[in-house]
């Protein structure tokens, strides 16, 4: 039986039905849209979940929005700060923008764009280091990784004459409840696994779930709070969720939680007998023997990030306790 019924083709991403009035919008690797998004006809009221990287993606992700509902979109939730899911916002500024006040906050602080030549010079230098990246790997995986953000940097850098920060306008902590005359949709901000302010969706009806870059398929995701993001993972394991719509990757269900509870643990476990058999971050980090499960996921830094991330935090946490 399959899942998702795909529906409309764009240049930035493949629309697929999830149920009536519910559509996953996923990214097409490379083409600005760079993660997916969520359209949810709530009955009297539309609402997107993230807007994308781009203006231009964020453009068509409203026009397909309203085109298939006969609506005007009323609310943008966004997920988290990062600029492959917020800078499309522009495009929703006489909506309700809907975040955590944390993410509120960075989206204020780490996405202001002061100088834009300056920001076109960094884009364009950082563009140039990525390409004598591609051309100097033999490793296919990351090849394609680096290939990936090559492309999606490019589109963001096409876009950024027009580029607009648009912040968040409704903020919340922990749970917001929309109701609509159809359904009811819950965000939920459980802690900062991914980024300090992780929101997802979930729709009770449907047993549908949003999760932005909570849960992402075969990707080596950037960790904020390891301890945090094993956490959330746990407590969204104990809902009923038939669908899950990831950050990035293929609509699925609740075991690609499972995938990824796992992955934690492990690097986890080994940091933490690496810090106590006094193994130097480097030599943890160089001497990882990455699980053939892992080895095909994709990510810019591959493991050796999260890696780092994670025996930096425990070590941080071990000192702390002294």
């Amino acid at each position: 039986m399959k899942m998702v019924q795909e529906i409309v083709e764009t240049e930035y991403f493949t629309l697929h039905t999830l149920c009536d009035g519910v559509f996953a919008a996923i990214a097409k690797p490379g083409q600005g849209a760079w993660s997916n998004a969520g359209i949810i006809d709530l009955g009297d009221e539309l609402l997107v979940f993230d807007s994308l990287s781009t203006p231009s993606a964020g453009e068509e992700l409203r026009r397909q929005a309203e085109s298939l509902t006969g609506k005007k979109v009323k609310y943008l939730i966004n997920s988290h700060y990062h600029g492959d899911h917020v800078f499309g916002n522009q495009v929703f500024s006489d909506t309700t923008i809907i975040s955590t006040y944390v993410t509120e906050k960075l989206c204020k602080e780490k996405n202001k764009i002061e100088d834009y030549e300056k920001e076109k010079q960094d884009m364009n230098h950082y563009l140039l280091q990525l390409k004598k990246q591609i051309d100097s790997t033999e490793d296919t995986i990351l090849k394609a990784s680096l290939i990936n953000q090559f492309q999606e940097m490019s589109k963001v850098l096409d876009d950024l004459s027009q580029l607009q920060i648009v912040l968040p306008s409704m903020l919340f902590e922990e749970k917001l409840t929309i109701s609509g005359d159809d359904r009811t949709v819950e965000l939920y901000c459980l802690g900062g696994g991914h980024s300090p302010s992780d929101t997802f969706m979930y729709l009770p009806k449907e047993k549908i779930a949003f999760m932005g870059d909570i849960v992402t398929e075969d990707l080596h995701v950037p960790i904020y709070n390891p301890e945090d993001f094993l956490s959330i993972l746990k407590r969204v394991k104990q809902i009923d969720i038939s669908k899950i719509v990831p950050g990035h990757g293929n609509v699925t269900d609740l075991a690609l939680c499972d995938t990824l509870i796992e992955y934690l643990s492990l690097i986890t476990h080994r940091a933490k007998e690496a810090i106590q058999n006094k193994l130097p971050l480097e030599e943890f980090a160089s001497g990882f023997a990455i699980p053939i499960e892992y080895r095909e996921w994709k990510g810019v830094n591959g493991i050796k990030a999260n890696l780092t991330t994670i025996y930096t935090y425990l070590q941080k946490a071990k000192k702390s306790t002294f």
